[in-house]
């Protein structure tokens, strides 16, 4: 079809086209990144955290002025709650994934280097930890009974012992050592003694993302002894029987140590996980909503304005059939006339897009918009701009050539 009358009639209409124009850009360009960020929340929600969720239960507990020995009451606690029915297994740890603290450092692969390599989360935990949690072992070993060291000795100030090994995440071993085999390897973190590593788990997130998404699989683990004072109570359970064991345990632990309390953010994980993607979800079906609605709104801005143009136009299509043309070549018309209008507002869209995703990688640290977005945002703005037009188009392309020129 020739292009060139179509392009004549916009020039008449140089305001109603501009408004179209300017309607698709701005669609195009919200609707890139807002789909782009939609997706990068479902994959955020869908991260494997490493552990096995629906089994395990979360129980921090506090002393009130106690004077005795923390770490034989713990060992104590553990005894009693891996002896409770429907425990699988019981470790205690510094921090737990959707939790509001995290234990950090730098990550160094010789004593002399000045700048990390990479920085991690640290888990401080006995043996147990990677059953309790069900982390999944894709190189090497767990720790030793004899590795595991007393935190609370490790840190009084003359002591000379030193972290004997340590287990890291695969996305932590694949920064510090791309391509090779890290086990074996050493790592330096605190202080200038090398930490060997001994195992590699498949996935471990850290508590939280305040370091930023892209290392939040780094996570390494230390074989310490954690006392309750400075850790919480983690448990493996029969999923069916969480409630029963949670209201046991936290029995147990009070009676056990009566001069102690019960945390108030003692949970199940599972129920921790849906709390802590509370916000991504709301933020996925408010960006689904902004996303139909702008929808939405441009293709009523182009049903209107096509309705509009066969309105003023009806002399011009009367004029046409009664010269021969048809029904399909007046509706071809009106859909070339939108595709027009449509690809000059996608292609203005396309660059707001890209300057839109650059001021939200400044102001808020958000990764780079992927330019398959681009196209997937172009078709899908084509495929409404035709769908939108085509009630007009085909209204247009049913006016009887007689009545049009009586109504000249």
């Amino acid at each position: 079809m020739d292009i060139l009358p179509i392009l004549t009639t916009l020039r008449r209409h140089k305001t109603a086209a501009a408004l179209i124009v300017f309607e698709v850009a701005l669609t195009c360009a919200i609707i890139c990144n807002a789909v782009f960020l939609i997706q990068s929340r479902i994959a955020r929600m869908q991260r494997p955290s490493g552990m096995v969720e629906n089994e395990l239960l979360r129980i921090e507990i506090n002393g009130i002025n106690e004077k005795g020995d923390s770490s034989a009451l713990t060992r104590s606690d553990l005894a009693m709650l891996r002896g409770l029915p429907g425990v699988k297994a019981v470790t205690v740890s510094n921090q737990v994934r959707y939790g509001d603290s995290s234990w950090n450092t730098g990550v160094r692969l010789t004593a002399e280097q000045k700048l990390p390599t990479a920085n991690a989360s640290n888990y401080m935990a006995d043996a147990q930890f990677v059953e309790t949690l069900g982390l999944k072992l894709v190189a090497g070993r767990n720790f030793k009974p004899d590795e595991v060291i007393n935190f609370d000795e490790f840190n009084k100030p003359d002591a000379k012992s030193s972290i004997p090994a340590t287990i890291i995440s695969r996305a932590l071993a694949e920064q510090l050592f791309p391509g090779q085999d890290p086990i074996g390897k050493n790592v330096y973190t605190w202080g200038d003694d090398p930490i060997p590593v001994v195992g590699v788990v498949e996935h471990l997130l850290r508590p939280n993302e305040s370091n930023g998404l892209s290392t939040a699989g780094n996570s390494m683990i230390y074989p310490f002894e954690m006392s309750y004072n400075n850790g919480l109570y983690l448990l493996r359970v029969d999923p069916e029987r969480r409630q029963e064991i949670f209201k046991a345990a936290s029995q147990a632990l009070s009676r056990n140590g009566p001069l102690r309390i019960l945390s108030e953010k003692n949970d199940t994980i599972e129920h921790m996980s849906d709390k802590y993607k509370q916000t991504d979800r709301s933020m996925v079906w408010l960006l689904s909503a902004v996303c139909i609605a702008l929808l939405i709104v441009t293709a009523l801005g182009i049903v209107g304005l096509a309705s509009f143009w066969v309105q003023q136009r009806t002399k011009q299509i009367g004029v046409r059939r009664a010269l021969g043309a048809t029904r399909g070549q007046i509706l071809r018309y009106f859909q070339t006339e939108n595709f027009l209008l449509t690809s000059i507002g996608i292609v203005l869209g396309m660059a707001l897009a890209f300057a839109i995703n650059l001021a939200l990688m400044k102001y808020y640290e958000l990764p780079r918009l992927p330019a398959v977005y681009l196209p997937m945002g172009a078709l899908c703005l084509w495929l409404l701009g035709q769908f939108a037009v085509y009630g007009p188009a085909r209204r247009a392309a049913m006016v009887p050539p007689a009545l049009a020129t009586r109504s000249a």
